[in-house]
């Protein structure tokens, strides 16, 4: 019966277990495993492959649009956060935007595309009321389809989220800490730039980088807004997998996941550490 009852929490587990080996672990090994792979043997052409200057591009383009849209978000995000921090927990406007920012941070994929093709795309209903009443054609030369567009999109999704990852950060900030500084002389800049931002700069930084993730990754926007070519890396490695682009060399689309999986991974840590090191005042 001990060995029972020592042994039945972990049973609990195995469910939850299984699933990470099923749809984390298998395919992690299958996409390592595939990207040294070719022709039935062990080579490293596909690992060749990812400093061509094509995918160095398209790598640098993947970034770009990642980073872009994190600063983004995180800035804005953040002031917003700290409006609602400033209001009490009981307010409507917190709990209001609150919600609102859990249900837009999850509002992606093939709907959000739509949603910003309908509004603002060639025949956008803003974009023709704006046409016929100013003159002024918002669509342009197409930048909603391009980098340009694929900014605007993420930020739209990025914002909420760094709401909700940042907000209880600044809900740890406690009054006494201020009431400290202005007892000592301390201006609401001081406090500010000297108390309050070097404690919420961990979590800031690691906030963004949960951002950054979050953009490198994302795939079906970029899917339905960019229906020609590979602009960023997720879309380059579906051109791989249908034989649109470097014929001959199948596994290169495991090469460039593997390469996905070894950039999310890096941020990730980083996340990991800038976190561990705000939850030391936090607690």
């Amino acid at each position: 019966m001990a060995r029972l009852s020592r042994i039945a929490p972990w049973a609990g587990l195995l469910p939850f277990l299984a699933y990470l080996a099923i749809f984390l672990l298998v395919p992690t090994v299958t996409v390592i495993v595939g990207a040294f792979q070719g022709n039935g043997g062990f080579t490293l052409d596909n690992i060749k492959g990812l400093f061509e200057p094509a995918t160095l591009a398209v790598m640098w383009r993947s970034v770009l649009l990642s980073g872009t849209s994190a600063v983004v978000g995180a800035v804005f995000g953040a002031f917003l956060a700290y409006l609602i921090v400033t209001q009490p927990a009981t307010s409507a406007f917190r709990r209001v935007v609150t919600a609102v920012s859990g249900v837009l941070a999850q509002f992606g994929g093939v709907p959000l595309a739509f949603a910003f093709i309908a509004t603002i795309g060639a025949s956008g209903s803003i974009t023709l009321a704006v046409r016929n009443v100013l003159g002024i054609d918002l669509f342009g030369s197409g930048w909603l389809y391009g980098l340009p567009g694929l900014i605007l999109v993420y930020s739209y999704f990025q914002i909420p989220l760094m709401v909700i990852v940042f907000l209880p950060a600044l809900d740890g900030l406690r009054p006494q800490w201020r009431e400290a500084a202005v007892n000592l002389g301390a201006s609401t800049r001081q406090y500010w730039t000297q108390v309050a931002g070097p404690m919420l700069l961990p979590a800031f930084l690691g906030a963004t980088l949960l951002l950054f993730a979050n953009a490198f990754a994302a795939y079906a926007t970029a899917a339905v807004l960019v229906s020609q070519g590979a602009p960023i890396l997720p879309l380059f490695i579906r051109a791989a997998l249908t034989s649109e682009v470097v014929l001959g060399r199948q596994n290169f689309a495991f090469a460039l996941a593997f390469e996905m999986v070894i950039v999310v991974a890096v941020v990730m840590t980083a996340y990991t550490l800038l976190v561990r090191r705000t939850s030391r005042w936090l607690r």
